[in-house]
């Protein structure tokens, strides 16, 4: 099949031919044809996609869009590139399958201990060189929302990195490695952990990482399972707890960090139809669980699927990013 790319060289051809006395807002810096879909720009000895995204979007970080729509080739000045004027996948639709998401989920970093939950830095940055090296996105929970409500395109290659609890080790283990490729991630914690020992983050720590771009989720005041009643607890009592662990983690987080918390993380990945509603009446938007598989746009924005990274070798990571799912739509 030919790419949309060659499709769009061949047809701008043809219009060269056919529409010789056409105006079509030709720009002598560098636009050659424009629609209102798309234009063709004959590339500059400076320009680069995070500029001519900067020009015609306003916003060098959709820079992904120019790449994906030449087939993410190398740029080189004088050749003729194809820049989109309007995301043209809501929902990644394709002819021959859909997008979905991976959410992965880590806890600890560093060296000690051998518990799976531990994740090595050594490990954790081969992941992420990975990642880079072969073209993948880490996106916010803001453009997964806005994947998920078929309203915004989203790069190909997208996955979500999150971290549970607030261990100290995000910051002073994964936040370095992140920040060397260029990612961000989101990190849920438990109210009640944070700042209690020099294991735990601290507020301070919070607020800080926050200003760099990750997002701050909650996952509940104390990290009590939401699905079942405890030992001699009434089914009153219960459903107490579970609007206490919901509703009160959220108001601490929304006040530390003058934010609307609207990402959950199900403590210990468990959640059910109840825990659900209450998760939509406390005012949650999107919420994880820990069964594995990928979030395609029609998934349960409060159910959604994420992937315990738990294994240190490399076979076992890359067979979690699965981001497009091949079944014929025509």
């Amino acid at each position: 099949m030919m790419s949309f790319r060659l499709f769009c060289l061949a047809a701008f051809g043809v219009l060269l031919i056919v529409l010789p006395g056409c105006k079509t807002g030709l720009s002598p810096e560098g636009v050659k044809f424009r629609s209102d879909e798309y234009l063709f720009y004959k590339l500059g000895n400076n320009d680069t996609p995070a500029s001519l995204s900067e020009r015609f979007w306003g916003n060098a970080g959709k820079a992904w869009l120019i790449r994906e729509a030449n087939g993410n080739t190398d740029f080189k000045p004088g050749d003729l590139m194809i820049v989109p004027l309007k995301q043209t996948r809501p929902g990644g639709l394709y002819e021959d399958g859909f997008q979905g998401v991976p959410i992965f989920c880590y806890h600890k970093f560093g060296q000690g201990g051998s518990s799976p939950m531990n994740m090595p830095a050594h490990v954790f940055e081969n992941q992420m060189r990975y990642l880079k090296a072969n073209n993948y996105h880490v996106i916010t929970p803001d453009d997964l929302q806005g994947f998920l409500d078929f309203s915004q395109q989203i790069p190909k290659r997208s996955v979500i990195i999150s971290i549970d609890d607030g261990y100290r080790s995000v910051r002073d283990v994964a936040w370095p490695i992140l920040k060397r490729y260029g990612f961000v991630a989101t990190i849920f914690v438990y109210t009640d952990y944070i700042g209690i020992s020099s294991k735990a983050l601290s507020w301070g720590d919070l607020r800080e990482m926050k200003a760099a771009g990750f997002t701050i989720g909650s996952h509940s005041v104390a990290h009590s399972d939401l699905t079942r009643p405890g030992i001699n607890e009434t089914e009153e009592q219960f459903l107490d707890r579970v609007k206490h662990e919901l509703v009160t983690s959220k108001k601490i987080i929304d006040r530390e960090l003058d934010q609307d918390t609207i990402f959950f993380s199900f403590p210990f990945g468990r959640s059910n139809a109840g825990t659900i509603a209450m998760a939509k009446a406390a005012g949650y938007k999107m919420a994880v669980t820990v069964e594995r598989g990928t979030n395609p746009f029609f998934s349960n924005p409060l159910d959604l699927k994420r992937d315990m990274i738990l294994k240190r070798d490399m076979k076992s990571f890359i067979s979690r990013l699965k981001t497009f799912n091949s079944v014929s739509l025509r």
